[in-house]
């Protein structure tokens, strides 16, 4: 039998019908705003309210809902950028377990008396790009992902210095000495746990958003407080500040396509493959044009911080990965798009590639010591997604802080309010104290965690 024979004798006559499009996937997880939220008034889809800038609810918890050490919180949806509020949150309260090493060294996970828990507390703000999904798989698994990892290391964590060996076990008499030597302390075990935390975090992510035929990420911002410390893990373009009576202090750095220049140059120069041949990884100045060809002019690649002249070719004159400065860069190409957490921060354009995890950025940790910081009253921790650092500073944001918190001392709620009212000034209304009319069009969600008498908040959960 011939093949045309077959078409003849079992196919259709006249042209074949257009195959169906495949069916989106279904999200690995519902859309939800914050646990926390509930009864505020948000809903589970998109908001009915009108999305004009000048009508955008401002959402914080519920009057008589406390989050950890009384924090305040308040959110507000896009204009219109996308369907959803892509932003999430998250904070509670971590018990971690300490673990005992039987006769073999095999690990057995004890129940123990509420005191013998070693506890912390946890808030986390994620900013998710291409859809929430991943910002809410990262809302509903970091927290757990960071009790294991600190669970894992707890026995070294609770001795006075990190012991070489975790069994107790003593192989060299010198080992005390050469973990000293290498200046190991107990917060370098807990740093490493968050880093650890947030590689397996994206792993999950990873597997869920393959499963579901889905691809996007998200920045992550963690405030945890341990042990007499406020460790605060960053891996996007989110950020943190410590605002005092006299003092303004970064608690983290951003990830942004000009601080990740060099890194994401030298994946394309090792991975030419993932610029598909669209993209070139040579920065310049400007977007080249075809009058520039045979021209010396201005660039610089992975292995340069300066800048030299090279002569033009065609293929510069394909689209740069790296485009602009400062906040307002932006990353094109497939070599942006993330499968977890911390891809914001190459500003995702294309997403016509999946990176694996070893390509992601690590977290970057600050230890902000409680003990010897001596927290006054007014002493807060601000973090906000990039919606409120957009269009405020720093300096901005811990004026509206000293101007509020003064002559709202009595209230029990004035940090979800202060929260709230740092949100106002990002929509150029006329009651904020700013009066700059600056507006954000972008997702904000806000955290003030405040520090005097740290502790004495109720968990979350």
């Amino acid at each position: 039998m011939s093949a045309d024979w077959f078409r003849r004798r079992f196919l259709p006559r006249g042209p074949l019908p257009a195959p169906r499009p495949p069916r989106p996937r279904a999200s690995p997880v519902p859309y939800r705003r914050p646990r926390f939220l509930r009864g505020s008034g948000s809903s589970s889809g998109p908001t009915d309210a009108s999305r004009r800038p000048d009508a955008r609810p401002v959402r914080s918890p519920v009057r008589g809902r406390s989050l950890p050490w009384n924090a305040g919180y308040a959110e507000i949806i896009n204009a219109e950028k996308s369907e959803f509020n892509e932003d999430q949150a998250a904070c509670g309260k971590l018990c971690i377990r300490r673990c005992e090493f039987g006769v073999e060294e095999d690990q057995e996970w004890l129940t123990l008396c509420s005191e013998e828990f070693l506890t912390g507390h946890y808030w986390a703000l994620f900013d998710g790009h291409g859809g929430p999904a991943a910002a809410i798989l990262a809302a509903n698994t970091l927290h757990s992902c960071l009790r294991r990892q600190l669970e894992a290391v707890v026995e070294g964590m609770v001795a006075t210095q990190p012991p070489m060996h975790l069994s107790g076990r003593c192989i060299c008499p010198s080992d005390p000495q050469f973990v000293e030597e290498k200046g190991i302390r107990t917060e370098d075990l807990v740093i490493g746990a968050l880093e650890s935390a947030f590689q397996e975090c994206d792993e999950v992510i990873g597997r869920e958003l393959e499963a579901s035929g889905q691809v996007g990420g998200c920045t992550a911002l963690v405030a945890m407080s341990l042990k007499g410390k406020l460790y605060v893990a960053n891996a996007g373009d989110s950020r943190a500040i410590l605002v005092r009576r006299d003092e303004v202090r970064p608690l983290s750095s951003e990830f942004t396509p000009e601080t990740e220049r060099q890194r994401i140059q030298q994946l394309a120069f090792i991975y030419p493959e993932l610029l598909a041949g669209e993209f070139t990884r040579l920065e310049f100045p400007r977007r080249l044009k075809g009058d520039d060809l045979g021209q010396k002019v201005l660039f610089r690649d992975h292995h340069m911080s300066g800048w030299s002249y090279k002569c033009v070719e065609k293929s510069d004159l394909k689209y740069p990965l790296i485009h602009g400065q400062g906040r307002q860069a932006r990353l094109l190409g497939t070599l942006a798009v993330s499968r977890g957490l911390g891809d914001h921060q190459l500003r995702v354009l294309d997403t016509n590639i999946q990176l694996k995890p070893f390509l992601l950025s690590v977290p970057q940790v600050t230890v902000l010591n409680m003990d010897q910081l001596e927290p006054q009253e007014e002493d807060v921790v601000v973090m906000a997604t990039d919606g409120l650092w957009d269009v405020l500073s720093n300096e901005q944001v811990a004026r509206l802080v000293r101007h509020f918190l003064p002559g709202n001392r009595e209230d029990p709620h004035r940090f979800s309010e202060l929260a709230k009212m740092l949100i106002r000034s990002t929509q150029g209304m006329d009651d904020s104290p700013i009066q700059e009319g600056q507006v954000s069009y972008d997702d904000v969600s806000v955290f003030v965690i405040p520090l005097h008498h740290q502790g004495q908040g109720h968990s979350s959960h």
